[in-house]
């Protein structure tokens, strides 16, 4: 499983800024990142080269942070591949509290990350011949 930076940060302009801003003096490389907003406060989502260096540092700085672990597939780029991958989970009966897609660097194929509170719903999908990354 991957190691996920989740922070909390006031919605205002330049807020992700000063995020990658003190995440870039302290020489940490960003992989995938996303960024959701509610009226006053949003969630950033992160994976970063360095995760707990990377929480230090925005704690520091004053963020909300913590580590969560999620779940990373390499998907085909083919229609129905992530159709497959929550086929499986749904069928599992398994609860997926967010998603998100990125790719991975060397090959550029897509990967899915997600999170769930079922502890074995990586080997669930490695018993299904799914192909979970480590890092990026």
């Amino acid at each position: 499983m991957l190691q996920q930076v989740s922070l909390f940060t006031e919605n205002k302009t330049g807020g992700l800024f000063q995020i990658t801003n003190v995440l870039a003096k302290s020489d940490i490389n960003i992989y995938t990142m996303l960024a959701n907003d509610s009226a006053e406060f949003g969630i950033i989502r992160l994976i970063v080269d360095q995760p707990e260096k990377a929480i230090d540092v925005l704690r520091k700085a004053g963020y909300q942070c913590r580590e969560d672990k999620v779940i990373a597939i390499t998907m085909e780029d083919t229609p129905g591949c992530l159709d497959n991958i929550l086929n499986a989970i749904h069928g599992a009966n398994i609860d997926i509290s967010y998603l998100y897609i990125s790719f991975e660097r060397d090959t550029g194929k897509p990967v899915v990350v997600f999170k769930t509170n079922e502890p074995e719903t990586a080997t669930f999908l490695m018993g299904k011949g799914y192909n979970l990354i480590e890092k990026f």
